[in-house]
């Protein structure tokens, strides 16, 4: 990572009321720790593009109205080579369909349209991220005897699981570490951020 883009703060996307430390937090809820209030459903977000060297999204991606159009606005606010991680209820998950609130039910690959793993559609968005990891967590029973590692170790394992075992060696937890591809862009002139604080609000 660049001195340049070492340099960039961190956002929190939905934040709530444990913001990352040292991170500016956005949230639609007054009642948190935000830094920006803002509708997470309404584009763009109040900060310039490639402002941001980390993005963190917590369990924020499932309720979003549109993955896509949210995926695509990450992608903008990172800049070069900036990371996002993003974490979600695997969809076998008791947590993914017992929030009324989540309108979306994902799996390991459902992010693949974004990546090189795209299968053919590709077109769907010009957001490219490259993968550097996807780690699924299980229920404790499978973690403890080992089929969290096996899920974990081999992504042709983890194909398998999703295809023909997940809905008896259930999924917890997905992790995505994702980092920003930028085909116009380098890392040594990554847009700056706005100020103070990196807000561009009116």
């Amino acid at each position: 990572m660049s001195h340049l883009l070492h340099s960039l703060p961190v956002l929190d996307v939905g934040c709530g009321i444990n913001k990352y430390p040292g991170a500016i937090g956005i949230d639609r809820n007054r009642n948190t720790r935000a830094d920006v209030i803002a509708d997470l459903d309404q584009f763009p977000f109040p900060f310039r593009d490639g402002a941001f060297r980390e993005l963190r999204a917590i369990h924020v991606i499932e309720h979003v109205t549109d993955v896509i159009r949210t995926m695509e606005e990450f992608h903008r606010l990172l800049a070069p080579g900036g990371h996002a991680l993003i974490v979600t209820p695997h969809y076998t998950d008791f947590s993914s369909f017992c929030d009324p609130t989540h309108r979306w039910h994902l799996n390991s690959f459902s992010l693949r349209y974004f990546g090189d793993d795209h299968g053919g559609y590709a077109y769907y968005s010009h957001a490219r991220f490259g993968e550097i990891s996807t780690h699924v967590r299980l229920l404790a029973f499978w973690r403890y005897l080992g089929f969290e590692f096996l899920v974990n170790r081999s992504f042709r394992f983890r194909r398998f699981w999703e295809f023909y075992l997940c809905y008896l060696i259930r999924g917890k937890v997905i992790e995505w570490q994702l980092e920003a591809v930028h085909r116009e862009a380098t890392e040594e002139h990554p847009a700056g951020p706005c100020s103070p604080g990196n807000f561009c609000g009116n």
